[in-house]
This record gives structure tokens, sequence and C-alpha cells, in this order.
């Protein structure tokens, strides 16, 4: 799966004096994305951990077109780029109900071991449900 829409309502604490989402909180609406588009995969992030491996953003970028706000159905597109030697990349839209581009971002994620701290390869089995995707 090249890509993977999951479906978020904005809550009240997400949203600013405005009654629009603050803007530190899309962070988190990617990392839902992610971790929901690698779930769709059969991937667990809390599995990954309990093996050893870590994957921390290394970099993010962000693009606000229109404002999300308060009680909106938001549709998180997470979208699958590349992954190459230690690291991931994903690119990411959001949209709200009216089906109108609010966001769009850029992650890149390196896998980490756990114990040394150090950048690794990504686990062979995650590497096999990466190879199937088009």
């Amino acid at each position: 799966m090249k890509y993977y829409d999951y479906k978020v309502r904005v809550r009240y604490a997400e949203t600013d004096q405005m009654g629009v989402v603050y803007h530190g909180n899309y962070a988190q609406y990617f990392e839902i994305g992610r971790v929901e588009w690698l779930r769709s995969l059969g991937v667990s992030y809390k599995r990954m951990e309990e093996l050893g491996v870590m994957l921390p953003v290394v970099s993010l970028t962000m693009n606000y077109k229109r404002p999300a706000k308060y009680d909106e159905e938001l549709t998180i597109r997470t979208v699958f780029k590349e992954c190459s030697g230690v690291k991931i990349e994903f690119d990411y839209e959001i949209y709200n109900e009216k089906n109108e581009l609010l966001t769009t971002a850029y992650s890149m994620l390196v896998f980490v071991d756990m114990k040394t701290g150090k950048p690794t390869l990504p686990p062979v089995y995650i590497v096999e449900k990466l190879e199937n995707i088009k």
C-alpha cells in the first residue's frame, strides 16, 4: 500500500483561541498517520521497539494551505516515498470534510538501535513488507 488514509476529528484542546488547529499539533497528526500506515502493513511501532529498534523523526517540513477547525473530521493521507539505507521517508496531506487540501508535509525518519543509539538498517521483516509496495 503506497498510501493510507486515516480519519481524525479535531478536538477542542487541539485548537487555539481562533478555533483553528494550533500549528504544533500537526506533527501529532502526521505521527498518527505514519503509525496507522505501518499498522496497515502489519508493522507495530510497539513491537518494533520491543525488538530494540526506534524510529525518530530527523526532518519534518510542513506547508499550511488552509486552517483545520474545531470538530472537523480530517483525513490524514500518509504516502510512503522510499526506504533506503537507514532512513524512511513519507509525504502527508491533510484534507477536511469538503476534501479541501489543508496541509502538506514531508518527514524523514531514521532506524536507530535502542542499545547503541546509533543508526541501523531496518529490520528484515519491515524491509520485506516495504518491498511489496508498488
